[in-house]
């Protein structure tokens, strides 16, 4: 049988071909039920664990970024954030952010040279 549809008869052809009996058939629907379970299971806890605020911030310690990877992202997401308050005329906000990226542009520079 391959991996297309097939029916329930067709299954207990099958099953009828390789004489499995009852017994043997209650032992392996037991076995596949339990490793239904464990995926299940499996895939309930990763899914949970995936959603916690402290598995975002391991993943991302697990990057080993340098200051230099470290300071294009800042300065990606401050350029964003200035696209953004700029719409909405928050000059202001505008004003603390040019002064964050005169302090990743200073990390930039400094990486640069040391190249």
């Amino acid at each position: 049988m391959d991996n297309k549809r097939v029916s329930n008869k067709q299954i207990l052809d099958k099953i009828d071909d390789l004489k499995v009996g009852d017994e043997g058939l209650n032992a392996l629907a037991i076995k596949i039920v339990s490793r239904m379970v464990k995926l299940k299971s499996m895939e309930d806890w990763f899914d949970h664990v995936n959603r916690s605020d402290i598995a975002g911030s391991v993943a991302y310690k697990d990057l080993e970024l340098t200051e230099q990877e470290e300071a294009l992202g800042e300065a990606a997401k401050l350029m964003t954030l200035m696209n953004l308050f700029e719409e909405e005329e928050a000059y202001e906000k505008c004003a603390i952010i040019k002064g964050r990226m005169a302090q990743v542009n200073k990390i930039l520079r400094k990486g640069n040279k040391n190249e």
